[in-house]
């Protein structure tokens, strides 16, 4: 399965972005997903996962109470909805499958890693 996360763009504080991850390939309805984002100069981060059947989440600390991920099965996508977003948001954004049961928050733990998403929230 190839992945592609798209929707992010610049945005200032405060406000609001939803990136879409989108599969090509296959679906990817059996899959548990992740968000990850990588700020230059920094590691990987964990953002968002989510379990196959959409029920459960889990939120990186930072980003909690701000985010939400989801999924729509029919159009073979995961959202991450941001609100409030913060500068320290800023970062390319990426979306992956995950090789191991949710939860998952260790990039070690996921695949299929598709081209990132660059957001940045300007002050």
């Amino acid at each position: 399965v190839q992945l592609q996360a798209s929707g992010g763009g610049l945005v200032q504080a405060g406000g609001s972005l939803r990136l879409t991850c989108a599969a090509s390939g296959r679906t990817f309805s059996n899959y548990d997903m992740g968000w990850f984002r990588q700020a230059p100069g920094k590691e990987r981060e964990f953002v968002a996962s989510l379990r196959w059947t959409g029920l459960s989440t889990r939120y990186g600390d930072s980003v909690k109470g701000r985010l939400t991920v989801s999924r729509d099965i029919d159009k073979n996508t995961v959202t991450l909805q941001m609100n409030s977003l913060k500068p320290e948001d800023t970062a390319v954004y990426y979306c992956a499958t995950s090789l191991r049961p949710f939860p998952r928050e260790s990039n070690n733990d996921y695949a299929n890693w598709g081209q990132g998403t660059q957001v940045t929230v300007s002050s």
